[in-house]
């Protein structure tokens, strides 16, 4: 059982040709997507990255008789919890700019 291998006539070796080249196309178009994809998703967070926040420097007024009683921060949030006559009160402020968010005020069922 021998074979005989014959060289390819050249309308064959232009079909392969035109097959890989077809294929190079593909893989080259593919990796230019992706290395786009990846210079698209770092441009994205260069320019919308918040960066560090500018230094406040605020004064908060308490109400006469208040007690800082506990501090904390929660994600984005700064929790500050205050004694104020005998009631607790919870207020919250946004640990980046230092407004307001929220007061959420306890008292005791009559």
């Amino acid at each position: 059982m021998t074979e005989t291998v014959t060289d390819p006539n050249p309308e064959q070796t232009a079909l392969m040709a035109a097959k890989v080249r077809r294929m190079m196309l593909i893989a080259g178009l593919t990796t230019g997507l992706g290395i786009a994809a990846v210079f698209i998703a770092i441009g994205y967070r260069l320019f919308k990255s918040e960066g560090s926040a500018p230094i406040a420097d605020l004064t908060a007024t308490l109400p006469r008789g208040a007690k800082i009683v506990a501090t904390g921060i929660s994600g984005d949030r700064l929790v500050v919890t205050l004694e104020i006559g005998g009631t607790t009160e919870i207020r919250t402020f946004d640990a980046r700019t230092l407004k307001p968010a929220g007061r959420l005020k306890f008292a005791s069922e009559p």
